[in-house]
C-alpha cells in the first residue's frame, strides 16, 4: 500500500482553479521534489494535503495510509504523522520553543492515546535532535522564530520536525532565502532524518536543494498538473532549459 496517493486532484481558491487534476503516488522511504514557476500550484498542493482552509477542493481524492485525507482536520493530519515546512514560518511571541514542542508531542501522543512524554525524555530528546540541525542552545530557549534570521527559522523548522518524527514531511520552498551555510544544515537535517518508514516532498523552484537532498523522483508541476516525472537529472534539465520547452514536449 502506497503511503499518499493523489487522484485527479482540482482545487480552487477563490473561484480560480489552481490544480486542475494532480495524480500523484508516494511509498514509505521516498523524496519526492516537485518544481515548476510561481502560480502553478506547488504552495495549493502542500495546503490542500495539510488541511489547510484557503482553498476549496473541487474534485478527486486524496488516501494517506488508506483513509481519506478529506475526512481528517488539520490538527488531526498533524497527528497522523503530516508535517508542513513553510516558506516563511511564523513568529509566535511569549512562547518558548521547548514548551511549543512539548505541547505538540503531547498532543499527538494524547491522540495516540499515550500518556503524556516525561520530563527528562522530552529534555533528553531536546539534545539529540538539537544537535541535528546545529540549533544554537540559546536559540531553543527563545519564542518561536521571534527575532530569528531567515536561516534560523528554516533551522528551527527542520528541528520541529525531528522532534515530531513524521512520516510525511513537506518542505515548501524551505531554501528560500538560505545562504549556502545555512542551506547544507537544513539539507544534513532532512537528511539525517530521512529512513525507509518515512517519505518527504520537497518543494522548490531550484536545483541547488537537490544538489544537498537527492530525490528519487522530480515532478514537474505546470498549469495546475504534473506534466512530467523523471530522476534527479530532470532538475538539472529544468534549471538549463527552464519551463517553457514544457508546452513543446
Amino acid at each position: 500500500m502506497s503511503l499518499l496517493e493523489i487522484r485527479n486532484l482540482h482545487a480552487s481558491i477563490n473561484g480560480k482553479e489552481i490544480l486542475k487534476g494532480v495524480d500523484l503516488t508516494i511509498n514509505k522511504g521516498e523524496v519526492h521534489a516537485v518544481m515548476g514557476p510561481n502560480g502553478n500550484g506547488k504552495s495549493t498542493l502542500a495546503s490542500v494535503i495539510a488541511g489547510k482552509d484557503n482553498f476549496e477542493v473541487t474534485q478527486g481524492e486524496i488516501i494517506y495510509q488508506g483513509k481519506n485525507l478529506f475526512d481528517l482536520s488539520i490538527d488531526q493530519r498533524a497527528a497522523e504523522g503530516i508535517f508542513l515546512g513553510f516558506q516563511y514560518p511564523v513568529e509566535i511571541p511569549g512562547v518558548s520553543i521547548s514548551n511549543f514542542m512539548k505541547t505538540a508531542i503531547n498532543e499527538q501522543r494524547k491522540y495516540k492515546g499515550l500518556d503524556p512524554i516525561p520530563t527528562f525524555e522530552f529534555m533528553k530528546l531536546m539534545e539529540e535532535k538539537k544537535k541535528i540541525v546545529e540549533l544554537d542552545s540559546k536559540l531553543a530557549n527563545r519564542s518561536v522564530n521571534e527575532g530569528f534570521s531567515g536561516g534560523e527559522k528554516k533551522k528551527n523548522e527542520i528541528f520541529q520536525m525531528a522532534m515530531l518524527n513524521p512520516t510525511l514531511s513537506i518542505l515548501d520552498e524551505t531554501d528560500s532565502g538560505l545562504d549556502i551555510d545555512a542551506l547544507r544544515i537544513v539539507a544534513a537535517g532532512v537528511n539525517a532524518l530521512r529512513s525507509k518508514e518515512n517519505s518527504t516532498i520537497l518543494i522548490t523552484h531550484y536545483q541547488r536543494l537537490l544538489d544537498y537532498i537527492v530525490p528519487d523522483f522530480v515532478h514537474v508541476l505546470y498549469e495546475g498538473k504534473i506534466v512530467k516525472t523523471g530522476p534527479k537529472e530532470l532538475a538539472l534539465e529544468l534549471e538549463e532549459k527552464g519551463y517553457e520547452w514544457l508546452k513543446y514536449e
